[in-house]
């Protein structure tokens, strides 16, 4: 009520007072009690709304390594910093029990999930690349952003170290991140058991179990730095909306790596002297009949990755492939 009396009086104010100097010094003034009285009114109705709890209350999905205890070493600090920040936890039910189980840790979850049975604010993968992969895989369509601690080795997908847990934590709850969408390729093929999952953030390959050659990698500029780049595959900037297609081990040197538009569909037909062949979808593997017919697209949705304001894409491939580093004494 007292504000509605102020803001009455200062019309009046306006109307009586015909120097426009003084009128602005006066609305000027005004305002500013204005909202230093609004700003008391919904204090005092409201008395439980702190500046501590202005802050994002998330709902995080954890996933991680079930095979390395020393790449999940790190979950334990991991939790204590989602309970410090009062953050809602889904666990992957694997994982839990891998935890509480195998290494005996004193963890608690709100939710435990199976398959990709969760929704969440943001998923979390503590692991290397191939966990980040797996948790890609689970999260599907549902659009929701991962974020990748790397307990791993190299980890171009799970780019946010251990030591970095707690600044990057801090920055996500005061919604200071950003996120990337990445390609994803689709096989197509008669083959049911290559159908369940047919979808890779990285790369396809089809592999030749007796030809000279090995196989063939077609990946995404995320998968450029995986498997593709060990077997001569060139890097390729995330968003360049492109697919690699590189041999491994060709037969002759005129066999080069090419790269194309991601909006052309990739056919092959594979001929091997055993008469099958192994495709694998991001490390997973079937044997095909060499009669099958094998199709490769991009998929009709992304993943998104959560990326730190100060993470850049050459930042992380000079860190991760020491370029400019000299041993030398």
């Amino acid at each position: 009520m007292f504000t509605l009396n102020l803001v009455i009086v200062l019309r009046y104010i306006c109307r009586k007072n015909t120097n426009i100097i003084i009128s602005c010094l006066i609305i000027r003034n005004a305002l500013w009690v204005l909202f230093w009285l609004f700003k008391v009114e919904i204090q005092e109705k409201m008395p439980n709304l702190h500046p501590e709890l202005m802050i994002l209350l998330m709902k995080f999905a954890i996933f991680g390594n079930t095979y390395q205890a020393k790449k999940s070493s790190h979950a334990l600090r991991l939790f204590q910093l989602l309970r410090r920040q009062k953050a809602e936890i889904c666990m992957c039910r694997d994982f839990y029990q891998f935890l509480t189980t195998e290494l005996k840790m004193d963890i608690h979850a709100d939710h435990l999930f199976d398959g990709n049975d969760f929704d969440a604010d943001m998923v979390i993968s503590i692991g290397g690349d191939g966990t980040f992969l797996k948790a890609a895989r689970r999260v599907g369509r549902k659009g929701i952003p991962i974020l990748g601690i790397n307990t791993g080795r190299l980890g171009f997908l799970a780019d946010i170290s251990p030591e970095e847990m707690e600044e990057t934590f801090d920055e996500i709850q005061a919604g200071r991140y950003s996120v990337e969408e990445r390609s994803v390729l689709q096989l197509i093929c008669d083959e049911k058991h290559l159908q369940d999952s047919p979808y890779a953030l990285n790369e396809i390959g089809a592999y030749l179990n007796t030809y000279q050659a090995d196989g063939l990698v077609i990946a995404t500029p995320t998968g450029s730095t995986a498997y593709s780049l060990s077997v001569g595959g060139p890097i390729i900037v995330p968003h360049s909306n492109t697919i690699a297609i590189t041999p491994v081990a060709p037969h002759s040197l005129n066999v080069r790596p090419i790269v194309i538009r991601d909006d052309w569909e990739i056919t092959l037909d594979v001929e091997s002297r055993s008469h099958n062949f192994l495709v694998a979808i991001d490390g997973r593997s079937e044997t095909c009949k060499e009669t099958t017919q094998l199709k490769i697209r991009r998929a009709d949705y992304s993943i998104k990755v959560v990326k730190r304001f100060n993470h850049i894409f050459f930042d992380t491939l000079r860190s991760k492939m020491m370029w400019g580093a000299d041993g030398r004494r």
